[in-house]
């Protein structure tokens, strides 16, 4: 008797599965699911985390929030972004010290056209609880004029504003996959300068979560996934800089059906959210 109720307990819990209609699963390199509170206690123990975004994915960017919320009931943080150029950081610090407004911060720094549904959350957080955040990404004009220029162009802007960027001259290796790729989805159009634009971009962003990373902090840092998708671009420079780093990456991914990780989205991050690709856009 106990057998047959176990055996209806077991079907009827597998049926209630299956009719459960969820906008997303976590997934772990090797595509199994991964627990929410598993993979909190493993982010705990790192020196950084590279939060990859889509940039209009609802999912995403909530989880943003709240992981960083829970981490910070466990650990001491400093927070950075890629929406957020260098050469904004003044206005954001004022920002979070209370010194202007939301109002003027919009009028100072080049906010995202998202910032108020996707990243004031993240900012606003980080006020409510005195944390760092720094502003990583390289001013948008130089990665322009390196995909017009290469890195050459960098040396003719002034010395102040070389400030806002990793220290010439660029590391670069144009074999990395997520450069030669980038190339290859161009069919050629933007030459060799194109992947250079995204390695200052990545250079950047290293060199300041690094500048800005305090010790025994657990520095988070949110980026588009591509600038960290299959442990490449920020994560080369990181590691590049300092070996010995404990880096933890998450990856945003979309599928038609969330049940099972396509094989194209294995060993891009140590966590992947794959979301319901019919999931709500921000934008």
């Amino acid at each position: 008797m106990k057998k047959i109720l176990l055996l209806i307990t077991l079907m009827y819990s597998v049926q209630t599965m299956a009719q459960q209609k969820l906008p997303y699963v976590m997934y772990d390199a090797k595509g199994k699911k991964v627990k929410y509170e598993k993979m909190l206690r493993v982010l705990a123990e790192q020196d950084i985390v590279l939060f990859g975004e889509y940039h209009n994915n609802a999912i995403a960017h909530w989880l943003q929030l709240e992981i960083t919320k829970d981490l910070q009931a466990r650990r001491a943080l400093t927070l950075g972004a890629e929406m957020f150029e260098q050469d904004n950081q003044d206005p954001l610090d004022q920002y979070l010290a209370g010194k202007i407004k939301q109002k003027q911060l919009d009028s100072l720094a080049r906010l995202w056209k998202n910032y108020p549904t996707d990243y004031a959350p993240l900012v606003n957080f980080a006020k409510e609880k005195q944390i760092g955040f720094a502003a990583t990404n390289v001013p948008r004009r130089y990665a322009s004029l390196v995909a017009k220029g290469g890195f050459t162009v960098l040396d003719t802007i002034p010395d102040r504003e070389k400030n806002w960027i990793a220290p010439l001259p660029i590391a670069y290796d144009k074999d990395l996959p997520g450069y030669k790729k980038m190339v290859e989805m161009m069919g050629g159009h933007g030459g060799d300068n194109l992947p250079k634009a995204q390695a200052i971009k990545d250079a950047t962003m290293a060199y300041f979560i690094l500048k800005y990373r305090k010790p025994g902090t657990l520095f988070i840092h949110y980026n588009g996934s591509y600038h960290s998708d299959f442990y490449d671009g920020i994560n080369w420079y990181l590691r590049k800089q300092e070996p010995g780093l404990k880096i933890a990456t998450i990856t945003t991914v979309s599928q038609a059906d969330i049940s099972k990780l396509l094989a194209e989205h294995l060993g891009r991050a140590d966590y992947i959210i794959c979301v319901d690709e019919d999931m709500t856009n921000t934008y």
